[in-house]
């Protein structure tokens, strides 16, 4: 029988996967935060978008996420 997923993906989730990923302490991260000056990279991106969709962000999409890298837009997409 198929489990559902029952893990959500909310903001502080969202900032701690980019923060862990950036190599950097959340804090230092705010909604102003352009990822890609950041040292976000699409390999990065695409890794994060696979831990999300499988965290339960079904939503979470590449394009969506590289064409606007601000993190105060991804959280708004990601953990509404």
């Amino acid at each position: 029988m198929a489990e559902e997923a029952t893990t959500t993906v909310d903001r502080e989730t969202v900032i701690a996967d980019i923060a862990a990923m950036l190599g950097i302490a959340p804090a230092e991260l705010t909604e102003e935060t352009n990822l890609l000056d950041a040292g976000m990279d699409s390999v990065r991106l695409m890794s994060l978008v696979e831990r999300w969709r499988a965290g339960g962000a079904a939503h979470a999409d590449f394009v969506t996420l590289a064409s606007d890298p601000v993190l105060g837009v991804w959280l708004d997409v990601l953990a509404p």
